[in-house]
């Protein structure tokens, strides 16, 4: 989703449903208005991004827009001003989960190595009424673990079914939305079936912490912190709501950039804040060490799923990816290949124009993978709108995504399959990885639906 208000959405793309020809730039941005000559002159027309038209009016329902709505700062801060008013019965635990996509931008903006920034912004969180601050790189471990899983299950069983490869990944839910409103059944049957970090982190809250904690789900008001506006969408989504208890995994999204603006509306400069470790989801004391996933700022889905295949199915042990850039940095493939053999051919897609190519091959029948990344955002995640748009507004701010993808390096990675907090929770939280419970919480479904009324095929970027 772009920034701007849904309003003013409707305006910019009011005949989208019609001829929508809102196109991006080679880096996926917006690159600069478009020209018309109209009686003799030249007129420049505002240019869209296609994630900002796919969330404008023209495809949300009127209940949809509603929920959008309240994912906001006054939302959080209502919920915080009526714990202070209300009895403590009455209370809501704020619960804060934030993105290690997100840290490298606090640690830009503080001019702190990451793991003071993350002890700054805890420490800014906990001082307006927030209890529990969490990071997601857990969350991030299992959304891993499971697409590894099903990437093995779907490719012993390609010669069988003609749908189960390509695997497209399913954690970008601007490529999410895409996928079910315009491209329907062709693309549908391919995306994994794990959750997203985000939504995992909702379960981990509103099941597991909240039943550690001796909490209801619905006593729970749980904000996530991430680095993109279409997190925001992902939230509302019907099957990450419960009906019975009345509260949805995470009640509301806020991008980095909102919380910094909250920092700078408070007036509370990062000299004034404490140090403060996050907290632990199992409750011990002590720091937690922050790790990030190999990959190129956006979780690895790509890599982890490539070195566990090969190891898995061709007992190859791969300790180093080579990418090669096919059309641009934002659309690379690797390979595995042995004895002039080609084993296995992944590819990583990001941006809007990129998967337009993406879906051309596919449905021309000419995609040689068996794995695509695919992310809305060119350059990933760490270049969400929700903390990479320049103060002007429309452009990504390049210089501040190469800092923070040196930020972010910094960290030290770690296998999820040797985290023991990972394995402790399969066990003790869902009763084992093959579960019907890991099945239920840790996998979605995903429905193309009949695009007549919204978006039309030849949709050009």
């Amino acid at each position: 989703m772009s920034g701007v208000k849904i309003a003013q959405r409707k305006e910019k793309c009011e005949n989208c449903t019609k001829q929508c020809n809102k196109k991006q730039g080679e880096d996926g941005a917006n690159s600069g208005p478009e020209s018309e000559e109209v009686n003799g002159q030249l007129i420049e027309s505002p240019r869209l991004l296609l994630s900002a038209c796919l969330s404008c009016d023209g495809c949300l329902s009127d209940e949809e827009t509603l929920k959008i709505s309240q994912q906001n700062l006054e939302e959080v801060e209502r919920v915080l001003a009526l714990n202070k008013k209300c009895d403590a019965s009455k209370h809501k635990v704020v619960v804060a989960s934030v993105c290690p996509q997100s840290l490298p931008f606090f640690a830009v903006q503080f001019g702190l190595d990451i793991n003071e920034a993350a002890h700054k912004l805890c420490s800014f969180l906990k001082s307006i009424g927030v209890k529990f601050v969490f990071d997601t790189t857990v969350a991030a471990g299992f959304s891993i673990l499971e697409t590894q899983k099903e990437f093995i299950q779907r490719y012993r069983r390609r010669h069988h079914d003609s749908q189960a490869l390509p695997m497209f990944t399913s954690s970008c839910p601007g490529w999410i939305r895409y996928a079910e409103r315009v491209l329907g059944s062709v693309v549908t049957p391919h995306l994994c079936t794990a959750r997203s970090p985000q939504q995992i982190m909702g379960c981990l809250v509103k099941d597991y912490f909240s039943e550690q904690q001796k909490l209801s789900p619905e006593g729970i008001y749980h904000v996530v912190v991430a680095p993109c506006f279409d997190k925001k969408l992902e939230a509302v989504r019907e099957e990450f709501y419960n009906s019975l208890l009345e509260t949805r995994d995470v009640d509301c999204v806020l991008t980095s950039k909102e919380i910094y603006r909250l920092m700078q509306k408070r007036k509370i400069s990062v000299e004034e804040l404490g140090s403060v470790p996050l907290d632990h989801l199992q409750g011990e004391g002590g720091d937690v060490a922050l790790m990030r996933h190999d990959g190129r700022g956006s979780e690895g889905f790509l890599e982890h799923v490539f070195k566990h295949t090969a190891k898995e199915v061709f007992a190859v042990d791969v300790q180093e990816i080579t990418y090669k850039t096919l059309r641009n940095r934002d659309f690379q493939e690797v390979k595995l290949e042995k004895d002039g053999e080609t084993l296995l051919q992944f590819a990583a897609i990001y941006g809007f124009r990129n998967i337009q190519t993406l879906v051309h091959r596919m449905k021309k029948g000419r995609l040689p993978y068996q794995l695509v990344e695919v992310l809305s955002c060119p350059g990933g995640c760490l270049s969400g709108r929700g903390q990479a748009e320049s103060e002007a507004g429309g452009r990504v701010d390049k210089g501040l995504v190469q800092q923070m993808e040196e930020v972010y390096v910094s960290l030290p990675v770690r296998l999820p399959e040797l985290n023991p907090v990972l394995n402790k929770l399969y066990q003790d939280w869902l009763h084992g990885p093959d579960s019907d419970q890991a099945n239920k919480l840790l996998h979605t479904e995903f429905k193309g639906q009949s695009q007549s009324n919204t978006q039309p095929p030849h949709m050009e970027w």
